[in-house]
């Protein structure tokens, strides 16, 4: 008889288990390839440092899988996922803009699933991706239209909204884009991080990227320009775009961080923590998973010997 309640408690143990981890929300992220100087564009590293700090400050909740090098999830993987997050490089060499890619996420949208993308990759192209990308975001990087300058920006201010929770004030100097491509009205976004970008934003000369009369004016008139967003969609999913991430040392501030790390549990309609959720990474955390390239200061590969 004891035998037998033991194994009973056993069997039940196992199911609570299986039920605990069948309730989890299922994280895709994604990281692009390899791109940019030391220290700049580190997607895989970046991808991999949130995913460490997902688990580490909400792992009762989620279960991440990161997809590395531009890799791709299997249609049975997005199927189940509660929110996709994409860092990489944008334009025509969006790894969400390749293949049938769009038609696979855009079915996964329907059904709800969030959609959060960091710096280049809030980027599409007008042709390809653009109306997908405001339709579940609510916004999007615009060639002739948005701009790309880095710029000391202060986020002095808040708003009340789950995504931040427990950030204070913070700034940084990154890549911050701004002046993008929102919906009509900002119906159903809600800016998250604002800044008044300075003038020397504007040095440059106009561009797909640099400048244009629009953004000109905008700057001029000292207009807050939007670099964080949140969005929440009519068919029940939510999206996030944050411009910033160019720099991987950016990860180490911790509001920063934080902010995206809500951000990813808001988009998977997780619970945040009143405060936010909490994480503590080293310096070897940081120079963990970089992409080896020339001057990152890590131990090349090795060479095979030469032949005769």
């Amino acid at each position: 008889m004891k035998h037998l309640v033991l194994a009973f408690a056993v069997l039940l143990t196992a199911a609570a288990s299986s039920l605990s981890a069948a309730d989890k929300k299922l994280i895709v992220m994604i990281a692009g390839r390899p791109s940019h100087g030391p220290g700049q564009h580190e997607h895989n590293a970046g991808i991999l440092l949130l995913k460490k700090c997902l688990e580490q400050g909400a792992g009762d909740q989620v279960d991440v899988r990161a997809h590395l090098h531009g890799g791709w999830p299997a249609a049975e993987e997005l199927a189940q996922a509660s929110t996709v997050v994409i860092y990489s490089d944008g334009g025509g060499g969006h790894p969400a803009l390749q293949g049938d890619r769009l038609q696979q996420l855009d079915k996964e949208m329907k059904r709800g699933c969030g959609f959060l993308t960091l710096h280049y990759a809030v980027e599409p192209t007008i042709e390809k991706g653009g109306k997908e990308f405001i339709d579940w975001m609510g916004g999007c990087f615009e060639i002739n239209w948005s701009v790309n300058p880095h710029w000391d920006a202060n986020f002095k201010e808040l708003p009340v909204h789950p995504i931040s929770s427990g950030v204070k004030p913070f700034g940084t100097n990154d890549e911050w884009y701004f002046y993008m491509r929102f919906r009509k009205g900002m119906e159903g976004v809600t800016p998250i991080l604002s800044d008044v970008a300075p003038d020397s934003t504007m040095s440059r000369p106009d561009g797909h990227h640099s400048g244009n009369p629009a953004v000109r004016e905008s700057v001029k008139n000292k207009e807050k320009q939007h670099v964080a967003w949140a969005c929440e969609r009519s068919d029940g999913g939510r999206g996030f775009g944050f411009t910033g991430g160019h720099f991987h040392q950016g990860w180490a501030n911790s509001d920063q961080r934080k902010l995206v790390l809500n951000a990813i549990l808001w988009t998977a309609k997780a619970e945040i923590p009143a405060e936010g959720v909490s994480s503590v990474i080293t310096e070897a955390d940081m120079l963990a998973n970089l992409d080896l390239k020339p001057g990152q200061g890590l131990p090349e590969k090795p060479k095979g010997k030469a032949k005769n």
